[in-house]
């Protein structure tokens, strides 16, 4: 029996043409700031909630504007465990700040696809096709 996909929201912070990334406490991977949709959550909910526990900026839900859904191989699971990953423009003046759960932040363009688990490579590409980011 297949495993269900993994349900999760993230942010898209975007300045001077490129992409907050984070990196995970002792590891090597970015990821997009986000995580899994809690029951009874909407998509935009755990988006805020994630940006807030991850890179301390508080989000409106309401005021997030989906950009996009990709769907692909989830990182680190076995083989055809897809991710749903629900992509939100986030804006703000705020900066943001690494968390407990957060090792670094990373500002990123195209140049970095080949540190990121496939989601990430994929909202890389669909950003920089939408020209936002380089």
């Amino acid at each position: 029996m297949p495993l269900p996909d993994l349900l999760v929201s993230a942010i898209a912070l975007v300045r001077d043409r490129r992409v907050l990334m984070v990196t995970a406490r002792d590891r090597e991977v970015y990821y997009m700031p986000g995580g899994k949709i809690d029951p009874g959550e909407t998509a935009a909910q755990a988006a805020a909630r994630e940006a807030y526990e991850e890179v301390a900026l508080e989000l409106d839900p309401d005021a997030l504007d989906e950009l996009f859904e990709v769907v692909t191989q989830a990182h680190g699971e076995p083989d055809g465990r897809l991710v749903r990953m629900r992509v939100f423009r986030a804006e703000t003046d705020a900066s943001p700040r690494a968390s407990a759960e957060v090792g670094t932040l990373h500002w990123v363009t195209t140049s970095e696809l080949d540190r990121c688990p496939p989601a990430g490579a994929e909202v890389l590409r669909r950003l920089a096709a939408s020209g936002v980011i380089d």
